[in-house]
């Protein structure tokens, strides 16, 4: 291969041996920059030395001007090469943290070669920074990119040295500024110092973004970056300035890491094994932070995480009272479990940013190695814990999103502010059209940290605390600023997340309300654990009257809270004609009932009947279609002997009726029961959740027969009127 490579410089007149170029770089510390810095090199078989490793960083705060200490070094360092290298050894130098290599050393070394009267190429940019008063010396002002940057640039080594000992720099001054300084002098003639105009070399991405084209779906084996104004493919990156998030979006395809073709390469590289007999502690820290449907299922999907208790230490912070019930049931029955457990209540009046930060250092303070911090509004799957700690990385998140939305636990990109911004691959991510972990700016609700990360004195410094911002926007924002990254893992599916928002304590009851936006939690806790056997092939329904259809629809629990919130409402009509609820204000047959309307559960109601109802009305009444059933009489019925025990002869105002029974027959009540004159049938042992479906009007002359004793409830609709 070295051959072949030294054999493509001929047609430039000589030839260059790849041994005969040194790459230089500085990094001081081995953050996640770095570390994808020499991945990337790796991928491309390119040697780089590093400078500065283990020293003290005294070149300032790289957001501003600085940087003056990779001139020194990189200074010592050719002075080294001067004494054992000839005068056309060729040295490369890149920053690190926020640089990827797109491609060999050799391609990079042809178009350098092509470059005409060329000694020294600097990469360019459209941005005259640190100073922009010296714009106005630049030659070719007119170009895309007229601007030195000092992120990347390769030469002869005779000339790297004289730019370097052109003057002295301080650590604390600009490197850039340093570079541009000696561009603008005589020297650019004299040493023959260009700059990388149409990034053919160095793509620097700040002010460029517009340009530049993430090429994913190729016909190429992996995704490269083109920039489509000057129709070049760069081979170096730089997301110099506020671009650095930008690259990391862009290095999760670029450098090999994920294709089409080949999926998530980085995900294999990254993975390790877990010691069994010696598995990691993680600090569960669970946040209720707000109030939260099927709270109860939360905690069964904590319950069943496969991960051995006795490696686990609890805090568990719940800041709302409607949920203490229960989180004191759960605390007192399962803390026990754990290897420590702690608990923070409403009562201790402490805010969220506090509580966070106290489960970040209770873990940092303990033996424990992973923070794993789960907020309510997360289901996950009993693999979650292992699938994180094993993907190798050391911020990491399972991509949750509510079923069926795009609102997930992760933003694809930030804006200029801080805010959420939608990121190109933001959709595919969510709804799993592409698989693999993806470096992103922002998490939230789920996710797994490494607590080596706090250990450093910039770890330390990582807070959740910060005015005005919510913890997790604070957290995050600590994080990258100390070079951190976070990762949100979709290769396979770790749970979802519940929407809170429209979840009402105030009602009876509340979860029993969220069918329309909570449908996987609901359909779990309240159909019939037998209502999906109704659609097996061949299963005949029940009959037990001529057209009528019997049908497993709701569970107990459902019947009971429903049978509640009646109750607990109390404004049962008095069976009389008259009543203000109806147009025209008359019943011809009452019933003592409450409407859904008055409950707020008609729209549940309604979504019941199109999504649960109608499709068991299609299977038994062939060739009626009504999409969405219609319904505007939809009631629960008390029947007691003292009361009303029975209902008089009657047609119903519908098309079809369903007649939902809330309890039990001969454990609630005696008596009871529905019976069909026409066919002289009846139905009398009615089953709890067991929906009753006959025809209305002209068929299905039916009556209530008496209630002897207890009360009985049933759930009617008047379907298509």
């Amino acid at each position: 291969m070295r051959k072949l490579l030294l054999l493509s410089f001929l047609f430039l007149g000589h030839a260059t041996a790849l041994d005969d170029v040194t790459v230089l770089t500085v990094a001081t510390e081995e953050n996640d920059g770095f570390k994808r810095f020499l991945r990337s090199a790796k991928t491309y078989d390119i040697d780089v030395q590093v400078l500065g490793q283990g020293e003290k960083w005294e070149g300032g705060d790289m957001n501003f001007p600085g940087g003056g200490q990779k001139v020194n070094l990189l200074k010592e360092k050719v002075e080294e090469l001067m004494k054992t290298k000839e005068n056309d050894h060729i040295v490369m130098f890149t920053d690190s943290y926020d640089v990827m290599f797109l491609g060999t050393l050799g391609d990079i070394l042809v178009k350098f070669k092509a470059m005409p009267d060329t000694r020294v190429l600097f990469s360019a940019e459209p941005f005259c920074w640190p100073d922009p008063k010296l714009a106005a010396m630049y030659p070719n002002a007119e170009v895309t990119n007229p601007y030195l940057n000092s992120g990347g640039f390769i030469g002869y080594l005779s000339e790297l040295n004289a730019i370097l000992n052109a003057r002295k720099i301080k650590d604390n001054e600009d490197d850039q500024l340093y570079y541009t300084k000696v561009y603008l002098s005589e020297l650019r003639d004299s040493l023959k110092i260009s700059l990388d105009h149409k990034s053919e070399i160095f793509q620097n991405l700040n002010g460029a973004l517009s340009d530049v084209q993430l090429r994913i779906n190729t016909t190429e084996e992996w995704p490269y970056l083109e920039n489509v104004a000057t129709k070049q493919r760069p081979l170096v990156v730089h997301g110099n300035g506020p671009a650095k998030l930008m690259l990391n979006t862009m290095g999760n395809y670029l450098a090999k890491s994920w294709s089409m073709k080949k999926g998530c390469a980085l995900c294999a590289e990254r993975k390790i094994q877990l010691n069994e007999d010696n598995l990691p502690h993680v600090m569960l820290a669970i946040f209720i932070e707000v109030a939260t449907p099927f709270v109860e299922e939360f905690f069964e999907s904590v319950l069943l995480l496969d991960y051995p208790k006795n490696r686990v230490h609890l805090i568990l912070r719940n800041n709302v009272p409607f949920h203490e019930p229960y989180v004191d049931e759960f605390y007192n029955k399962y803390a026990k479990e754990y290897a420590t457990a702690k608990r923070i209540k409403p009562i201790d009046y402490m805010s969220e940013a506090e509580a966070r930060n106290l489960a970040k250092d209770r873990c940092t303070n303990s033996m424990c190695d992973y923070l794993f911090s789960v907020d309510s509004v997360a289901r996950l799957k009993p693999q979650t814990l292992r699938v994180l700690l094993t993907s190798g990385y050391d911020v990491i998140a399972p991509m949750l999103a509510r079923p069926g939305q795009a609102w997930s636990n992760f933003w694809g990109a930030i804006n200029a502010s801080g805010y959420y911004a939608r990121s190109t691959d933001y959709m595919d991510i969510v709804y799993g059209s592409i698989r693999g972990v993806w470096n992103v700016p922002f998490i939230t609700n789920c996710y797994l940290v490494k607590m080596e990360l706090f250990h450093t004195p910039k770890g330390q410094e990582v807070t959740y605390v910060k005015d005005d911002v919510d913890p997790d926007m604070a957290f995050c924002n600590s994080l990258r600023s100390i070079g951190v990254m976070m990762y949100v893992n979709n290769e396979e599916d770790l749970g979802h997340l519940v929407n809170h928002e429209n979840f009402d304590v105030s009602r009876t009851h509340p979860d029993v309300y969220q069918v329309l936006d909570n449908k996987m939690e609901w359909e779990r806790r309240y159909l019939h654990k037998e209502y999906l056997a109704n659609f097996i092939d061949g299963q005949k329904p029940k009959m037990p009257c001529p057209d009528v259809y019997w049908f497993p629809l709701m569970s107990p629990r459902f019947c009971k809270e429903w049978i509640d919130i009646m109750e607990a409402y109390g404004k049962w009509s008095d069976g009389s004609n008259n009543d203000k609820r109806l147009e025209g204000g008359y019943e011809a047959v009452p019933t003592r009932d409450i409407h859904m309307n008055q409950v707020g559960l008609e729209r549940q109601w309604l979504h019941i009947l199109k999504e649960y109802v109608r499709p068991l009305q299609e299977m038994v009444f062939t060739g009626y279609y009504h999409n969405p059933p219609v319904s505007i009489m939809n009631f629960v019925v008390r029947y007691r002997p003292d009361e009303q025990p029975s209902l008089r002869p009657h047609h119903d105002s519908s098309t079809y009726t369903i007649n939902l029974a809330l309890n039990t027959p001969n454990e609630d009540y005696t008596g009871g029961g529905c019976h069909f004159l026409r066919y002289n049938c009846s139905v009398r042992d009615t089953r709890l959740g067991w929906l009753l479906m006959h025809p209305g009007r002209l068929t299905h002359y039916h009556e209530g027969l008496p209630v002897n004793s207890g009360t009985r409830y049933i759930m009617i609709s008047f379907v298509d009127p």
